[in-house]
């Protein structure tokens, strides 16, 4: 008889990333509300744990150019597609009236990567951003961009539109870029940071990473160390947490402790701002952040230099 060799499961989910209250009517009413402007989330689209919480206090990250991905990467539940289609013209200003309608002070916008568009739908993103500056000129605005295929005139042209924070994510150490992320490159991305500083230096720069992909501690400090030294001014660091059965399989749990050691590291080699923790993700809590506000308890809170308070200058 052929013996069949079963793969080794996945270890069983730590107590420090259990969630446990939901709000299922909270959500309920704000997808209602995203659907009826055709309007999509990271937060549904991505399957974020912090989804509920999120939701439940009105806070969402838009996501743009659509719903479908052009590229596979190994950790991303967005759905993929090679054609898209065309970008909806009415996103742009539909994004900013939910934005008004949510009386957001802090928008977040990311997006899909969109390979099969000219400019990356940089022009796009940027008419996005200028739509919500227009109806929420009080409001801060953060970008979380895709790599534009290395396009700095792309990266320009979304900088140019005037997000107070510019956010591209590393999202994991060069070894493991290839099963990972396997259409980006990693020093493009860090070009990518270094160019938005230097494009448009009164915007903070910020970049994020996942741990418990099967990387070691030295190069997540290494990857802190390259940020740095691309000018990067807030990091964030968060757990995998494997989104579907066909996504990457989460190869460890790092525990609290070792957050705690990587944000301990990362203030030393000089972030203005450090967030770190299991639950953390790159637009969790940014809002909130933005202000000095305390986060709750064991959710990661942020750090920032020793006697800068919670935030340093420049705020978020």
């Amino acid at each position: 008889m052929e013996l069949v060799q079963l793969e080794p499961r996945p270890p069983r989910l730590p107590e420090w990333l259990r969630k446990s209250r939901t709000h299922p009517e909270s959500v309920h009413n704000l997808k209602v509300e995203l659907r009826r402007r055709n309007l999509h989330t990271v937060c549904e689209s991505a399957r974020c744990p912090n989804m509920h919480e999120c939701f439940h206090r009105n806070a969402a990250t838009f996501m743009i150019l659509g719903n479908l991905c052009t590229r596979g990467c190994g950790f991303c539940s967005v759905p993929k597609a090679k054609h898209p289609g065309a970008l909806d013209p009415e996103e742009p200003e539909n994004v900013a009236r939910m934005a008004a309608e949510m009386k957001l002070r802090y928008v977040v916008i990311t997006s899909v990567n969109r390979d099969d568009v000219p400019d990356g739908g940089s022009a796009h993103f940027a008419k996005t951003v200028s739509a919500v500056r227009r109806a929420l000129p009080e409001a801060r605005v953060e970008v979380l961009t895709p790599d534009f295929c290395g396009d700095f005139e792309a990266v320009a042209r979304v900088l140019d539109a005037g997000p107070q924070v510019f956010n591209h994510n590393m999202e994991t150490v060069p070894r493991l870029y290839k099963t990972v992320r396997p259409q980006a490159d990693y020093r493009q991305s860090l070009d990518i940071l270094r160019f938005a500083k230097q494009h448009r230096p009164e915007a903070l720069t910020k970049s994020g990473a996942m741990v418990g992909l099967g990387e070691s501690s030295s190069e997540i400090e290494q990857l802190l160390r390259d940020l740095r030294e691309a000018d990067v001014d807030v990091a964030t660091l968060g757990q995998y947490l494997q989104p579907t059965r066909r996504n990457l399989r989460v190869a460890e749990y790092v525990t609290p402790a070792q957050f705690d050691r990587y944000r301990d590291y990362g203030l030393s080699i000089g972030f203005k701002m450090v967030f770190i923790g299991p639950l953390v993700r790159s637009s969790y809590m940014a809002d909130l952040v933005a202000d000095g506000d305390p986060l709750p308890h064991g959710q990661g809170a942020p750090h920032a230099g020793a006697g800068d308070g919670i935030v340093t200058e420049p705020r978020l």
